[in-house]
């Protein structure tokens, strides 16, 4: 049952939804404009613009209409530059899975000796503090002059922007593992095999998860930005095409769906962070 505490909040939440829809409404209200004449008047009439106006930013059923258009057929495919929104996830999707994954490939086993080895840590600090807040769009012209394909390029831009949390939390969960269980099994003779997986992994975990948790949402961010560079498929692309069509409508709808499968990734990693960590 939920408590009273999520209710509320629920409430609240649905009110500033609610007094947000009203204001953009309000905002968006046609305004009357004074008479046109001359070229005015033509260029307004091959606009489809009679004695109103609006500003241009449209409003809330507007959006709405597009979220019904797009989500009652979320797979079609008529095309290379029109293809439903359900496509242009799954391939947005596909790019920052085999990007992370391959980031959680390199980050877990180099933060675990990084985390293990003071001397490793000072080795690897300046490297990682040069390359960590370079941005992503810095990466992608290097990354299409050497791999010669957008779809690897955007995989290469996502790994490279998302390991550095992975790295730093990996190392920082393993550096501090407290002193007295690492001694005990030292006293104790177990490998380090059987101490990287059954006492350094299970402390460290839930700071490793918080590393993959805040990199997941970096490799959302970056791919969203690499796509409207490289172009093709995919939710970035979807973003751009919109725009450059000037159907603002659809572009609004992109962003609201980027945000949602952002909280349904944050919340998944939320999830796991929560069954790894212990609790008295």
């Amino acid at each position: 049952m939920p408590s009273k505490l999520s209710l509320h909040a629920a409430l609240i939440s649905i009110l500033i939804f609610a007094i947000f829809l009203g204001a953009w409404q309000l905002a968006t209200q046609p305004k009357e404009s004074s008479a046109l004449v001359g070229a005015n008047a033509e260029y307004a009439a091959l606009m489809g613009k009679g004695a109103e106006k609006t500003d241009g930013f449209p409003p809330p059923i507007k959006v709405a209409r597009a979220f019904v258009e797009y989500l009652s057929d979320p797979f079609y495919d008529k095309g290379p530059n029109d293809k439903g929104i359900g496509i242009q996830l799954a391939h947005s999707l596909g790019r920052v899975g085999l990007g992370f994954l391959l980031a959680v490939i390199v980050a877990l086993p180099l933060g675990f000796a990084i985390g293990m080895s003071p001397l490793l840590f000072r080795a690897f600090n300046p490297f990682i503090q040069v390359l960590k807040p370079i941005s992503p769009l810095a990466w992608m012209p290097l990354a299409l002059y050497s791999l010669k394909d957008s779809s690897i390029s955007g995989i290469f831009v996502i790994f490279i922007c998302s390991i550095w949390p992975m790295l730093i939390n990996t190392a920082f969960g393993v550096a501090s593992v407290r002193r007295d269980w690492i001694n005990v099994a030292r006293t104790l003779e177990v490998n380090p095999l059987r101490k990287a997986f059954l006492v350094i992994l299970p402390a460290a975990a839930p700071t490793i998860l918080t590393g993959m948790r805040i990199s997941m949402g970096i490799a959302w961010l970056v791919i969203v930005a690499a796509e409207m560079l490289v172009g093709g498929t995919g939710i970035g692309y979807f973003v751009w095409n919109e725009w450059n069509n000037l159907a603002l409508p659809n572009v609004i709808f992109a962003v609201v769906m980027i945000g949602l499968v952002g909280m349904v990734l944050d919340m998944f990693f939320g999830w796991l962070q929560k069954l790894v960590t212990y609790r008295e």
